[in-house]
């Protein structure tokens, strides 16, 4: 069953011994919507340096500590593998700046959600086996299921559009409802590793993020704590405040208070990012066994624990990065700027359409039964696009 893929395909040729799950990864990385990731914003702007990161080699982070962490916890590691990989695939151009612009401009076919429009990449989207998408097993699919529920009232985050529930359904058969597999679970908690840490190394690189006045300013501190608590975590922020004092006195950290971009900072800024990202990933592989047991686990026999004390940590890393860098000085003029060349791209497309649309979604929506569906289609186009080419369709469509 786990195998088992929505459209049955014929036999493969099994010389080269691939199994299933390992043609998964395959379909994922030889991806089109995979090579885009290259090209979209993470953090930072897509471009902006040689040394930040992109939606693409976030997602290679992301299934690298994921397949380490699974497999230490007996998953399959292709299957975690493929969670990790596409996790991002449905990310619009410019972050989740652009993911809450295609969000206000979609709300009469259902608004747009990032991990939504990955289950739409890979079971609809990708040109791999018709009417299903790249055509996954059912349980490299749940694997890249971060909310198994569709749009509800009173939450931001769902895992699937109303259109796409047959095939939703089908991948979650005989799941507990709004349950997560360990794999997507995994995949989660690497994704919230891979995002805090590397941003706040990104940050420091940067010259955003001053560790050295966090501290020693106690004011400072407080807001952050307030920050975190805010947009992260279900801590208060004093409870946090002491959390992050933990964390700041950290030796790995405390080397990084004056960092100056040498050779020997960079050096203590690996060795940070190290420490952590292991340190987040034996404290969840340790409880999860400590729980669960020393067998084999996979899909639905466990769930995994992480400790209370390192979420708090972790979302305290997540807060530095939205502080520093995501609300640094001149940011909101940026988001202001990419808001609108969303807006009014999707605007000039739903105008110009079918003929201002590429070749992929011109049919789409010319076979589209309504205007809601139709304006899918057109968010969908919006969606596929790198930050470059967004700008460069605005320029071309709106001027």
């Amino acid at each position: 069953m786990d195998e088992e893929r929505f459209v049955a395909e014929p036999p493969k040729d099994t010389a080269y011994g691939r199994g299933p799950f390992e043609r998964d990864r395959a379909r994922v990385l030889h991806s089109a919507a995979f090579r885009r990731l290259a090209a979209k914003t993470q953090v930072h702007a897509a471009g902006s340096g040689d040394f930040l990161r992109t939606r693409l080699t976030h997602s290679l982070e992301v299934a690298q500590i994921a397949r380490e962490m699974g497999a230490r916890l007996g998953c399959d590691p292709d299957v975690v593998d493929v969670g990790g990989l596409a996790h991002d695939l449905g990310h619009p151009p410019f972050g989740h700046n652009g993911e809450e612009a295609l969000d206000a401009v979609a709300a009469v076919c259902g608004g747009f959600e990032g991990n939504a429009q990955t289950f739409r990449v890979l079971t609809r989207l990708e040109a791999k086996v018709p009417g299903a998408g790249l055509n996954l097993t059912r349980a490299a699919l749940d694997a890249t299921c971060k909310y198994p529920w569709p749009r509800r009232a009173g939450h931001r985050k769902f895992g699937v559009f109303t259109d796409d529930l047959e095939i939703f359904s089908w991948v979650r058969a005989n799941a507990e409802p709004e349950r997560r597999c360990l794999e997507a679970q995994v995949m989660d908690w690497a994704d919230d590793v891979a995002y805090s840490v590397h941003d706040v190394e990104d940050g420091i690189y940067s010259g955003y993020i001053p560790l050295g006045s966090l501290l020693v300013d106690p004011a400072e501190r407080t807001a952050l704590c307030a920050d975190v608590a805010a947009a992260y975590s279900g801590e208060s922020p004093a409870a946090l405040e002491g959390a992050l004092l933990d964390l700041l006195e950290d030796p790995v950290l405390v080397a990084l208070a004056e960092y100056d971009g040498t050779f020997g900072a960079q050096l203590a800024l690996k060795q940070a990012t190290s420490v952590l990202t292991g340190r987040f990933v034996a404290a969840a592989v340790l409880a999860t066994r400590a729980k669960f047991g020393d067998g084999e686990l996979r899909r639905y026999d466990a769930d995994l624990i992480v400790p209370r004390e390192t979420r708090a940590q972790c979302a305290l890393l997540k807060g530095i990065a939205l502080r520093y860098v995501m609300r640094r000085p001149g940011a909101d003029a940026r988001y202001a700027e990419q808001w609108d060349i969303l807006v009014s791209l999707v605007d000039g497309l739903v105008r110009s359409a079918p003929e201002g649309l590429d070749r992929v979604f011109a049919p789409l929506w010319t076979a589209a039964a309504d205007d809601a569906a139709r304006l899918r289609v057109v968010v969908d186009q919006v969606a596929s696009l790198t930050d470059l080419s967004a700008v460069a369709w605005h320029r071309r469509l709106v001027g």
